[in-house]
């Protein structure tokens, strides 16, 4: 099994940063893509930003500019920095993984807990 665990969040005013930190454990042979997903108090879950093995990058339109995201390879961990924050951004942030585990070949989607961030005005 693989699993998740994030770190960062809270409660932020309006224009400050946050950093989120989401770390893979458990029966990882590799990791393919990382990322966050974020959803609001009703509405559906949406792509905030995700990164491959390789380094290349997809961020939603709404943060593109502000955000950024890395990975450590070696710590099998996944970073978003997001600046310049707006209420709109308020949501429970979700990491997410796609991982070879070491019991088999196929590539398996998992789920972090999820972290609200909750960006004050």
């Amino acid at each position: 099994q693989v699993q998740l665990v994030e770190f960062g969040g809270g409660l932020v005013q309006a224009g400050r940063s946050v950093r989120l930190s989401c770390a893979a454990s458990g029966s990882i042979f590799s990791i393919n893509t990382m990322g966050w997903y974020r959803q609001a108090p009703g509405k559906q879950r949406e792509l905030v930003a995700a990164i491959t093995r390789n380094g290349n990058t997809n961020y939603a339109d709404s943060v593109k500019g502000r955000s950024t995201i890395s990975r450590d390879n070696a710590k099998n961990t996944v970073y978003l920095q997001m600046n310049s924050l707006k209420p709109e951004d308020t949501a429970v942030y979700y990491c997410h993984t796609v991982v070879q585990t070491t019991e088999a070949l196929s590539w398996t989607h998992y789920w972090g807990q999820g972290t609200q961030v909750t960006v004050s005005s």
